[in-house]
């Protein structure tokens, strides 16, 4: 959960800091007061995106820090944070921190290492889940619909089954379909590529041969060089007093003393031993060299043609001379294919029907697992609309296996409808035709309660989700966002007195304007200043007794 937030230079917010709590947070203030500013600074350090005309006027830079504090039911966040190298000892917090110049540079950290924006997004969408009072309207789009009933019936694993399959199927019918086209493309080709495969036949190249020929034409090219240098080397090594004659003589003076043991006597008389051997070795490739280009099956001008002809092969097939041997591996592929078209596409088509029919298997049982979670959906949901003044709703959750196989996918072949009746003796519809905007506030409230213990996010923020409602409405909005309290810790941005009543902790958030205008906050932190406050909610700034008594009961109720 938050545990405390500080905030540097934010639009009307000099400096602030604030220390969290467990519980459901309220959020009050007079319009204007800075409730959004607050909003915007935590979400600057939750990775959102910087404007400049965040910085306070007259200021070089602002930032904001945000520290939170894990449990035991946050393991999917400590194994997040290992995988980003980012270690936390048992106890230790993380501290989100966003700076943002006027001039519009932004740096990022966690705690304390610098970070990208988008890893500190990541972190920041696991940790806080913000819902404004016009984010209602994502119940409205039916794309969204599969996802909530997914997320809840924790449908992960027979998800990811099927987004295997599927990219199995794909796969397979990508295959196909690329054969089909290449085997049509190829019988139009055929009498072509037989007359490339004969080419390539009868040029036999082979592989590293360029790098052969490229070595005997330079020999060739120096043969008369190389042969005078062969000769004299010979000649130097092999004459009377040469290296070879030299090597025996002094053989043969060592021998003479051989029946003196020294180490030294017998070291040398080895290493002349191995010189004699040494010098043999080099005469005899002196000579095999020397001797050798007169036994060279191909002379310079047919090494020349050679070449030619492989690098002529090789540019008419778009290759290396070295990748020639390969290419007449395909084409008699291709060829081969052509003539057995029929078993190869045979096999091809199996597998595709193999792999779609695993596909379909793997979209059953999710969609069976659907069925039972729209079910439960229904049931839970409907049991909480009567508590928020719903109790002539009637909610659907439709799931319809789709026939045309163009409109399946990675996440399976159903459409999720929600759909509502708001009164007696109507049909379902789709929300966007039947529920109004209060109606759809509340409707996404009582989502979030039957979600709350599916959601593993720690902290929830509601900013001005009762707009436009109030009473006992209001008050059983409050009702739920208490409930909601208990498995996540959660803030409220409320004009809402019923809502504000039901807090654990409540902020005022409010303007001064003396020698400059600047938000603040303001904890109360006894019954007397939070009557006042929602005594304020009730009436106005001219506060009554009526009102006061008002507060009481409304705090009251909760106490009882």
């Amino acid at each position: 959960m938050l545990t405390y937030l500080s905030i540097r230079n934010i639009v009307l917010i000099e400096a602030l800091d604030l220390d969290c709590g467990a519980g459901l947070i309220a959020l009050t203030g007079e319009t204007g007061a800075g409730k959004s500013i607050l909003l915007d600074a935590l979400g600057l350090a939750l990775g959102m995106r910087a404007e400049t005309g965040l910085v306070r006027a007259g200021e070089e830079k602002a930032e904001v820090a945000a520290s939170f504090a894990l449990t035991d039911k946050d393991a999917h966040i400590f194994r997040f944070f290992e995988k980003q190298d980012i270690a936390l000892q048992p106890g230790e917090e993380i501290i989100l921190r966003r700076s943002l110049t006027a001039d519009g540079r932004s740096k990022a950290f966690i705690n304390d290492r610098p970070v990208s924006i988008g890893l500190l997004k990541e972190a920041g969408a696991r940790l806080v889940e913000v819902h404004g009072q016009f984010e209602t309207h994502g119940l409205l789009h039916v794309k969204t619909h599969r996802r909530v009933l997914d997320r809840f019936g924790g449908h992960e694993i027979l998800l990811q089954e099927t987004a295997a399959a599927w990219d199995g199927w794909q796969a397979a019918a990508e295959k196909l379909k690329n054969a089909r086209a290449g085997l049509e493309k190829s019988k139009e080709e055929q009498d072509y590529l037989q007359h490339l495969l004969d080419e390539l036949e009868k040029l036999s190249p082979e592989a590293e041969e360029e790098d052969r020929l490229m070595e005997k034409r330079s020999l060739l090219a120096n043969r008369e060089k190389l042969g005078e240098a062969f000769a004299q080397c010979r000649q130097i090594l092999a004459e009377e007093d040469g290296a070879e004659d030299l090597v025996a003589r002094a053989q043969t003076v060592l021998d003479r003393v051989g029946d003196v043991s020294h180490e030294g006597i017998v070291n040398a008389a080895g290493a002349l031993e191995r010189a004699a051997a040494e010098i043999a070795e080099a005469l005899g490739q002196l000579e095999t060299l020397g001797s050798g280009f007169d036994d060279e099956e191909m002379s310079l001008d047919m090494i020349e043609e050679r070449l030619f002809a492989l690098r002529d092969c090789a540019r008419k097939h778009g290759c290396a001379i070295g990748a020639l041997p390969q290419k007449q591996e395909e084409i008699a592929a291709q060829l081969e294919l052509i003539e057995h078209e029929d078993e190869a596409l045979a096999r091809l088509e199996k597998d595709e029907k193999a792999a779609r029919e695993i596909y379909a298997a793997a979209a059953k049982k999710l969609s069976e697992a659907r069925q039972e979670t729209a079910a439960r959906l229904e049931k839970e949901l409907l049991a909480e609309l009567p508590l928020l003044k719903l109790e002539k709703v009637k909610f659907v959750a439709e799931i319809a296996v789709l026939e045309d196989a163009a409109e399946w996918g990675m996440e399976g072949m159903d459409r999720v409808r929600f759909l509502v009746a708001t009164n007696p003796g109507q049909q379902p519809e789709p929300l966007q035709k039947v529920a109004s905007g209060g109606e759809l506030s509340r409707l996404m409230l009582a989502f979030k309660v039957v979600m709350a213990g599916k959601s593993r996010i720690p902290c929830l923020i509601f900013d001005e989700i009762d707009s436009g409602i109030g009473g006992a409405v209001a008050d059983a909005v409050g009702a739920h966002l208490k409930r909601l309290s208990k498995h996540h810790q959660v803030l409220v941005v409320t004009h809402s007195p019923q809502v504000a009543a039901k807090a654990d902790a409540h902020w005022v958030i409010s303007k001064t304007q003396d020698e400059k205008t600047v938000t603040e906050v303001n904890i109360l932190d006894g019954t007397d200043q939070r009557r006042e406050e929602i005594a304020r909610m009730l009436s106005g700034q001219d506060i009554t007794e009526e009102a006061r008594a008002a507060a009481a009961k409304l705090i009251g109720s909760l106490a009882a």
